[in-house]
């Protein structure tokens, strides 16, 4: 038979973690590839069609499963995004909404910003939700709202006045549409048209229905108002932000200076007061919870129990050391119950894996208080009736409940922590089911009202692919195989793409660091190469996995161009259990470091690595791991490129910083040590910085300080701004500069 480039040879690894030992397959590609062997250029990265070909986002079944809807970027723009569909039953494909079909327009500032929190970039269609029915498809575009109908085949735009909506959600039941505008809450009825404004004091420092910053950069929650099941309340935070400090920050463009007012919560600073309310949909009157004398806490969720009487959600100590599951009977809104309540001498971790079941009177929760993210049965009495999964590995989210035959699917690290596999098990316990096949990272999406899901799998020698599953993990049909064969966007460069050999090094502590190295193409064995360090090295992220990454394809590049590549996830980041995860608590940067150093040791082995020509590169928390390599290890590495770097730790925001170093005001000589700035008299030569000049995310004011210092020093770097750009540096030509920039500076200080 003849062998293609994604044919899998196995290679069995054996890892012990935890004393646990797990035989692990990681794909190697076979000697003889099928593709060309095209080499990759900086402008085929950026530019359409996405070399990952059909890769959509957004991916969903229609309510009856029938249909299966996506997002897709157009062949000639991959950034503009229409709707389209595939028939379940004849696998048809068609677009079901193009995008020209809609408003177009400048989005208002919040949108803006709520976008860049979620991590969503284009145009056109950005978001859908299906009506319960599954008659409709409610589509925001623009500040503008549109249904679609399914029998009509037509779009309507729906009447909600004048300004910009925000945030807009079908009720449960589909009788209403809410969104934000100006601050506050508004609710349009579809039968009558009549619109109506549930909050009216919202503006200036007050906010409702709308979560505050770090709610969305930090805890994951981008809404702040949730509808009840039966349709009559709707619960909502009103965040009061006059107590946060207001920052003028100059977000500095090609053309001029835009002068941007901003709340931004310093760490140790004051953070906003948050009330949660509870309002009738019908006659307008609101109540309100409460939450405790305690005002400086967090509302990271908020979810209605399935009889809409009931109202949970979590409160969050500022240290999060505490995090109390309560639930509130809306009758009674003075009155709160706790259900779970989770502690930590470090931070509790949030999740989003809250169910609570219909057809009995319990809930499930995961939590690590065994060391490692676990399935947990309780009544709703709040009593502990059954762990439900166990042993020295995580879960990474609950996929789906099927009350009726008893089972609920997640996703998991069972196997191997650097992939993400489909498992069952059942509510009254037993053992675990792996569903999915294929080596890689899985992710289901399941029907609400049939037993089929979505896999959306990908892996480091397959792009996005998805496929139609039975409720037990038989493949029914594929809906876009995505693959690369002749005609697709890789194929030509195909011959040339590289995977990376996994290895598992030993931190100082005993604990098992897992990494992953790029080999150049064509490799010789007899010659000596330079290596770039990939990292990113902090909390709540991983970067050694068998997974497709468009971040991977600066990596090949690099290969391509006579490079190692080489990654290491240190202790700190995610996927591994607390006891990985801690190490870091109250100062920064330095355990990491130790770890990535590590890895230059074991580089430092191989015969065809030159030893005196490495370099570090990371974006982020990435750009300071790459400060404080260049700063404080500079006999590790000649040179550095840091990208949007958080340089001084009382500039980023509260809930992210003290999670992991506490409050400045208990903890300052830890906050000190975690800074670049002590180091900076450490630095020799071959550092490149770069940031964008409007980012609200990781303040420019973050890299200018380092420019200062070392200008003050006289120490010689180079640094590259870029006008108008945000935190992820998005734009065809921006990355089409800011990628040539860097391997020219690494070409120069390398070879």
């Amino acid at each position: 038979m003849k062998k293609t480039w994604l044919t899998m040879a196995l290679a069995s690894v054996t890892l012990c973690i935890s004393s646990q030992l797990y035989a692990v397959n990681l794909p190697a590609l076979d000697k003889h590839i099928v593709g060309g062997k095209e080499p990759l250029t900086i402008e085929r990265m950026n530019a359409s069609p996405a070399l990952a070909g059909k890769s959509p986002r957004g991916l969903k079944l229609s309510p009856d499963g029938g249909r299966v809807t996506y997002l897709a970027g157009r062949a000639d723009n991959q950034s503009f995004y229409d709707l389209w569909q595939v028939d379940v039953k004849t696998g048809k494909t068609s677009i079901l909404v193009n995008a020209d079909k809609l408003a177009s327009g400048e989005l208002s500032n919040e949108e803006k910003a709520r976008r860049e929190r979620q991590r969503i970039y284009g145009q056109g269609i950005m978001e859908y939700q299906w009506s319960a029915d599954g008659k409709f498809v409610l589509i925001p575009a623009s500040g503008k709202l549109y249904l679609f109908s399914l029998s009509s085949g037509k779009v309507s735009s729906l009447p909600i006045g004048e300004g910009f909506a925000t945030d807009a959600k079908l009720s449960p039941k589909g009788h209403f549409v809410s969104f934000i505008r100006g601050q506050n809450l508004f609710v349009l009825n579809l039968a009558n048209k009549k619109l109506t404004a549930l909050t009216k004091d919202g503006g200036g420092a007050i906010k409702n229905g709308m979560a505050e910053f770090v709610a969305q950069e930090e805890m994951g929650r981008y809404t702040g108002y949730w509808w009840s099941p039966d349709e009559s309340k709707i619960a909502f935070t009103r965040v009061d932000e006059s107590g946060v400090e207001l920052v003028t920050r100059n977000e500095i463009y090609a053309d001029g200076i835009k002068l941007t007012q901003q709340r931004y919560p310093y760490a140790g600073k004051t953070n906003v007061e948050i009330g949660l309310g509870i309002v009738t949909v019908k006659s307008g009157k609101t109540q309100w919870v409460d939450l405790g004398k305690n005002k400086d806490i967090y509302l990271p969720r908020v979810k209605w129990l399935p009889d809409s009487q009931n109202l949970s959600y979590q409160w969050q100590s500022r240290d999060q050391q505490d995090l109390q599951l309560r639930v509130v009977d809306v009758s009674k809104p003075k009155s709160s119950k706790v259900l779970v309540q989770e502690r930590s001498k470090a931070w509790i971790n949030l999740h989003k894996n809250l169910r609570f079941l219909k057809k009995q009177s319990d809930f499930l929760w995961t939590s690590e208080r065994d060391g490692f993210s676990h399935i947990y049965l309780y009544g709703v009495d709040g009593k502990l009736k059954k762990q439900l999964t166990q042993g020295k590995w995580a879960i990474d989210a609950i996929s789906h409940v099927d009350e009726k035959s008893g089972w609920i699917y997640f996703t998991g690290r069972k196997d191997t922590p650097v992939e993400r596999q489909l498992y069952r098990v059942k509510l009254s316990g037993g053992n675990i089911e792996r569903l999915s096949e294929k080596s890689g990272m899985h992710k289901a999406v399941f029907a609400k009202n049939k037993s089929i899901y979505l896999d959306y799998f990908n892996s480091l020698t397959q792009p996005p692919q998805i496929s139609l599953h039975n409720s037990s993990g038989k493949r029914l049909s594929w809906i876009e195989q995505n693959k690369v064969v002749k005609g697709h966007p890789l194929y030509p460069y195909a011959g040339l793409w590289q995977v990376p050999e996994f290895k598992t090094l030993k931190a100082e502590d005993g604990q098992t660091l897992y990494s992953r190295l790029f080999k150049p193409v064509p490799f010789d064995a007899n010659k000596k190469y330079p290596v770039v360090v990939r990292v990113y090295g902090g909390p709540h992220a991983q970067r050694v996995t068998n997974s497709w990454s468009s971040q991977d394809y600066f990596t090949q590049y690099l290969v391509q161009n006579g490079f190692v590549v080489f990654q290491l996830d240190n202790r700190g980041s995610a996927n591994r259990g607390t006891k990985f995860e801690f190490p870091i608590y109250k100062h920064l940067g330095d355990v990491e470091l130790n770890d990535q150093k590590v890895g230059v040791d074991y580089l430092r082995t191989l015969p065809f690595v030159d030893k005196k020509n490495v370099a570090i590169y990371g974006h982020s928390y990435g750009g300071y791991m790459a400060l404080m390599g260049i700063f404080k290890a500079p006999d590790y590495f000649k040179a550095a490129i840091s990208g949007a770097p958080v340089s001084d730790w009382h500039l980023y925001d509260t809930h992210y910083t003290e999670r992991y170093l506490g409050n400045p005001n208990s903890n300052k000589k830890g906050y000190e040590l975690s800074s670049v700035m002590p180091y900076v008299k450490g630095y020799q030569s071959g550092l490149l910085m770069y940031h964008g000049m409007a980012d609200d995310n990781v303040l420019f004011e973050n890299s200018t300080r380092v420019y200062k210092a070392l200008q003050d020093e006289g120490k010689l770097f180079q640094m590259i701004d870029y006008p108008g750009s945000k935190h992820s540096m998005r734009g065809e030509k921006v990355r089409n500069h800011l990628y040539k920039s860097l391997a020219d500076f690494l070409n120069k200080e390398l070879k």
